[in-house]
């Protein structure tokens, strides 16, 4: 069974770090083009956050958190992160990493996926 298995939500400060992790279990995560990591706040849609593609290197970051997240990914581990800093309230929500083959442009709605992690919950308060 195909499934992407996250971790390392929680409870932050503001201005605080947290790193998610999405590891993929069942299959290698190279099968996939790109892995992206989506989020969800309470009555809003889930946007997406970061973009990483499989062998060409190509990143994407959402405008809101350039400069704050680091999106990489580990071939061997079969596993891809999301390194956060410098968070704020603004920042909580469930957080979901999710693979396919559309390329990274930040314009593939979230209906598109159809791999998901379970999420994890991203809570900035003080």
């Amino acid at each position: 069974q195909l499934q992407l298995v996250q971790s390392g939500g929680g409870l932050v400060q503001p201005g605080g770090s947290l790193t998610l992790s999405c590891a993929a279990s069942g299959f290698p995560l190279d099968k996939y083009y790109a892995v992206n990591w989506f989020r969800q706040a309470p009555g809003r849609e889930r946007e997406e956050v970061a973009c990483i593609a499989r062998a060409d290197g190509v990143i994407y970051y959402a405008d809101f958190v350039k400069g704050r997240f680091t999106i990489s990914r580990d071939a061997e581990k079969n596993m891809v992160y999301l390194q956060m800093s410098s968070l704020t309230p603004a920042d909580t929500a469930l957080y979901y990493c999710a693979a396919s083959d559309y390329y990274c442009s930040g314009y593939v709605p979230a209906s598109e996926f159809n791999l998901w992690g379970q999420g994890v919950q991203v809570t900035v308060s003080s």
